[in-house]
């Protein structure tokens, strides 16, 4: 697959942010947006702290989450006229407490022409997003997997 030329990454991003008020809460952004791949950041702020003045597990979940959201419209939105994209289950592991600027690298973990494959078959294709969390340093905080899958619209 092409990468996405950087009009198509702003409507993304743009469109994204829009859609899903909590990560304008948190004040995610964007680092990198291509097909089956994105990376976005959470800033550091009081507000997103834990008990112990780390980030807070519900706002390193989130970014991991958003991240991988953003590859579901960037790289399948010409399906969501005939799929539903959902996920159905993650597994997060925190590894270090987590301080400063958060990064999340999301990364699709299948081509997407296979999942398409799938969907054209007339299956409810399921595929996981692999997220790695990391602090402003390269320390690896976090790494999550969610498992979407794309839900066939019934006629």
């Amino acid at each position: 697959m092409a990468n996405m030329n950087a009009e198509t990454a702003e409507m993304v991003k743009s469109g994204f942010l829009a859609a899903v008020p909590f990560a304008r809460t948190l004040g995610l952004s964007f680092e990198e947006l291509d097909f089956g791949r994105a990376v976005m950041t959470l800033p550091d702020t009081p507000e997103h702290h834990n008990h112990i003045g780390g980030a807070h597990a519900g706002a390193m979940f989130t970014l991991a989450e958003s991240a991988s959201g953003a590859i579901i419209i960037g790289t399948f939105g010409d399906t969501m006229d005939r799929a539903l994209p959902l996920p159905t289950r993650s597994e997060i592991h925190f590894l270090k407490m987590a301080t400063g600027d958060m990064t999340a690298e999301a990364v699709l973990g299948r081509p997407r022409s296979e999942i398409i494959a799938e969907l054209d078959g007339g299956r409810r294709p399921e595929f996981p997003i692999d997220v790695e969390i990391r602090m402003a340093d390269g320390t690896v905080t976090g790494r999550m997997t969610i498992v979407w899958t794309l839900k066939p619209n019934r006629k």
